[in-house]
């Protein structure tokens, strides 16, 4: 779920002859592979895993795409230290630092992945491309066609259950929302903002697979805003230095820190929960709530204002959030956790413990004029601090202007 790096999106490109590095030494992609398949496990004996049977030991056999960073890599580690997993298969365009996983340095649109699958119980889908730098139409050919690969790879294989994670945004943040969301409740959303329309599509992809895949179950975990090093046009919006607040709207707030995402994961990898999942803190802050946690003051605007400079800022390019983006902080999308509490599962952080931690990631970023500051090469900021700074530019213009009439 996390932004690939430079050497993974260069990797990407089928006009770069150079292959990425795959990392962790001079050993080359087919050395690795040829590698023997034997792993030892957490006690320190041998295990031939690529060759045993599941049923032959403890727990499922899982496969990881997108393995070696963000919440790929926190995940891999987190199952490759749990006694209920048998062993971890970590798939990714480069190797990542977990030594307990074995490692496929592969493209997952690529379909040798299907190989790469034999003899894995569990495969989770992280491999997403979500930066908000990146081209949008690149961005939704990897997202989707990734997806599609491993659906298919992973039935080809026999696998028999893939997790696949996309985010509560697909709910829609609107204003007749209930509060909190039923897991079950449908999904609104629209393709306006941000990679949202990738995540419905896999949505439709999660749908679609069983009946085109028989034996093939395929769970989606929708986590609220994530937090824990990741960058996205909603933790942008606590770098700018006010928060924008659309007049008449109701944000409700709920977070999700990574920890939580990826104990919620292994729940659905176990069977210890079944069905689609919402995953977050329980409960949710008010606006007012998090402008006296943050201690940020808010700046109100009219609703026209507000989704007018951002579409404005949007298309000239001074900003990657479009309008869409800004109804994620104007109208409720809290979601009930209620299947994972049934289960037994209970976050570990709550909201005010997970902005707390955000705004310390953030610290020292602020967004001007839709950049931030102290970057040779700035990024464009989310769509709320750019419209704040647009307007407060416009302002100054027009108390130019006046003065000049007034010579």
């Amino acid at each position: 779920m996390s932004s690939p790096d430079p050497q993974v999106r260069a990797a990407r490109n089928p006009e770069d002859p150079t292959p990425p590095e795959a990392g962790g030494g001079p050993d080359s992609e087919t050395a690795r592979e040829a590698a023997p398949a034997v792993v030892p496990l957490r006690d320190g004996s041998p295990s031939a895993s690529s060759s045993a049977s599941p049923s032959s030991s403890r727990g499922p056999v899982v496969a990881v795409t997108g393995a070696a960073a963000g919440v790929g890599a926190l995940l891999t580690e987190r199952l490759a230290a749990s006694e209920e997993i048998k062993q971890v298969v970590a798939i990714d365009e480069r190797r990542g630092e977990c030594p307990r996983a074995q490692w496929h340095i592969l493209d997952v649109r690529d379909p040798a992945i299907a190989e790469k699958l034999r003899g894995v119980d569990v495969v989770v889908h992280l491999a997403l491309d979500l930066d908000l730098e990146t081209d949008a139409a690149a961005r939704t050919a990897y997202n989707v066609r990734g997806t599609q690969t491993v659906l298919t790879a992973a039935a080809a294989a026999g696998v028999h259950r893939v997790v696949l994670c996309t985010s509560a945004m697909v709910y829609g943040a609107l204003a007749d929302n209930e509060l909190p969301l039923s897991e079950d409740a449908e999904l609104r959303a629209t393709a306006e903002a941000t990679g949202v329309g990738d995540l419905l599509e896999i949505e439709r992809l999660a749908r679609r697979a069983p009946r085109a895949h028989p034996g093939l179950n395929v769970t989606v975990v929708r986590p609220a805003i994530l937090v824990g090093g990741t960058d996205t046009a909603l933790t942008r919006y606590f770098e700018s230095p006010r928060l924008l607040v659309v007049a008449g709207s109701r944000p409700a707030w709920q977070f999700c820190h990574v920890d939580d995402l990826c104990s919620a994961l292994e729940y659905a990898v176990v069977e210890k929960v079944d069905g689609d999942l919402a995953v977050g803190c329980d409960g949710w802050l008010e606006q007012e709530e998090v402008e006296e946690l943050s201690g940020i003051r808010r700046m109100e605007l009219p609703s026209a204002v507000a989704l007018g400079a951002a579409a404005r800022l949007h298309r000239i390019g001074l900003t990657p959030s479009p309008a869409g983006d800004l109804a994620y902080t104007m109208y409720p999308w809290v979601v009930s956790v209620s299947r994972l509490h049934d289960a037994g599962w209970r976050p570990q952080w709550t909201n005010e413990e997970v902005l707390a931690e955000l705004l310390e990631e953030v610290a020292g970023r602020r967004t001007v004029a839709g950049r931030r500051l102290g970057r040779k090469d700035a990024t464009a900021a989310g769509a709320a601090g750019a419209t704040v700074a647009l307007l407060g530019t416009a302002a100054l213009v027009r108390r130019a202007r006046k003065a000049r009439r007034r010579l």
